[in-house]
């Protein structure tokens, strides 16, 4: 059986039993909150329950190494929706120590890029185009750097309302520990 089909039958089972109901909630976050974090496995459940987060209780944001790379990307056009549109009124930029994108370098990536079949017309197509991918691939150095970084990202975006703390923090993907990096209350 596939992976999908397997979804999809435990999908089919789990409305026609109604579980969907004890996850009933609005669209407005709880605790006023959006929550930029990694993708990383680890943290699927341990974030929300180190922090006392239920369903409902936030807006989350997930991307590699919880990173605004970009000022007017998707993940900051996010932010801005939930803090706008969705009742959010603070901000938690959350990374992790352990993390995949701390030392990443391009050329492993590019390498395995290639071997799976994109080619160096590709690259040249790219790089042609303005795109420098190794630049657009390098991960970060030091998790705490890379965590005052996006703060100050979403801190000082333009279309940032004044008064929005923007908080942020590093969790131990092994216990839970949140170490705060930056305390957007005093900022």
């Amino acid at each position: 059986m596939t992976l999908l089909k397997e979804i999809l039958n435990y999908n089919q089972e789990f409305v026609e039993s109604r579980e969907y109901e004890k996850y009933e909630t609005t669209k407005f976050p709880n605790k006023r909150m959006v929550i930029l974090t990694c993708m990383d496995t680890r943290l699927l459940e341990l974030l929300p329950k180190a922090m006392n987060l239920g369903n409902g209780d936030v807006k989350t944001i997930k991307n590699a190494g919880a990173l605004v790379s970009h000022p007017f990307g998707s993940i900051m056009r996010s932010i801005l929706i939930a803090v706008y549109q969705l009742q959010a009124e603070e901000v938690f930029v959350i990374a992790h120590h352990d993390c995949g994108m701390s030392g990443l370098k391009a050329d492993p990536v590019i390498d395995s890029m290639k071997s799976r079949g994109v080619t160096d017309e590709t690259f040249d197509t790219l790089n042609y185009s303005g795109i420098d991918i190794k630049k657009w691939l390098h991960g970060f150095d030091n998790v705490n750097q890379s965590v005052e970084h996006s703060v100050g990202v979403i801190k000082n975006h333009p279309l940032m309302p004044d008064g929005v703390p923007v908080h942020g923090l590093v969790i131990d993907p092994k216990t839970g520990r949140l170490d705060l990096v930056v305390d957007g209350y005093n900022d």
